[in-house]
């Protein structure tokens, strides 16, 4: 397993809210104890909100989202693409300035009872990676936005037909909570590991077992 897609198998783990020994951890990933305790390092200096202690387990706070602030999704689209192109393309000064600009962007970031802390442009995910799902950051959202049934082809070779509900973002990783009607089950699905998208004929309406309050209701 790519150390990106551990990071992120860990993230869904510890979203639940309940502590999780390191030990559990590892033999869950087949990884040493010593790479938990990296990779839980990483993920907190990445702005996800991790806690615990070595010996202890370890925890996140909250599922991470991140919101609309004042900004419309077009602009936090845009920023997202340019400080992670930058990031993850340049050196020197300009590096520099787009790691400062994040830095600022994390500072403004509302914080409440619902949502943690959040890291805006440089986290854990190598830049080519998040690169993979850029393309498909406007079908989706435009998707959501219209009610629109979408089929996907992923890149481990599944197609499924589902219905996109909402986008979250994971620190250069966006993810988005479908009902995927090919399994008849809620799933939350990685943007970067969509390889392409069709969009299928006819809009779906609200239906109950179906909804995003109904995901929310069974993931509390």
């Amino acid at each position: 397993m790519k150390r990106a897609d551990r990071l992120y198998a860990l993230i869904e783990i510890l979203k639940d809210g309940r502590l999780h020994r390191a030990e559990d951890l590892a033999d869950r990933m087949q990884v040493s104890m010593r790479t938990i305790y990296r990779d839980m390092d990483t993920l907190a200096v990445s702005g996800i909100p991790v806690e615990g202690e070595r010996g202890q387990g370890y925890s996140a706070r909250a599922a991470i989202t991140l919101p609309p602030l004042n900004l419309t999704e077009t602009e936090l689209e845009a920023l997202h693409i340019g400080l992670a192109a930058v990031g993850g393309g340049m050196e020197g000064d300009l590096r520099d300035a787009a790691e400062s600009l994040s830095a600022k962007i994390d500072a403004v970031l509302p914080e409440d009872s619902l949502d943690a802390p959040k890291s805006f442009g440089f986290a854990v995910y190598p830049f080519a990676d998040a690169a993979q799902g850029f393309r498909h950051l406007t079908p989706v959202r435009t998707a959501i936005r219209s009610r629109q049934k979408l089929r996907l082809n992923m890149m481990d070779d599944r197609t499924c037909d589902v219905r996109p509900l909402k986008m979250d973002y994971w620190g250069r990783v966006w993810t988005c909570i479908v009902w995927n009607e090919s399994d008849d089950a809620f799933e939350t699905l990685r943007v970067d590991q969509i390889d392409s998208i069709a969009i299928l004929p006819g809009l779906f309406v609200d239906e109950p077992g179906k909804r995003l309050q109904d995901f929310s209701k069974e993931n509390s």
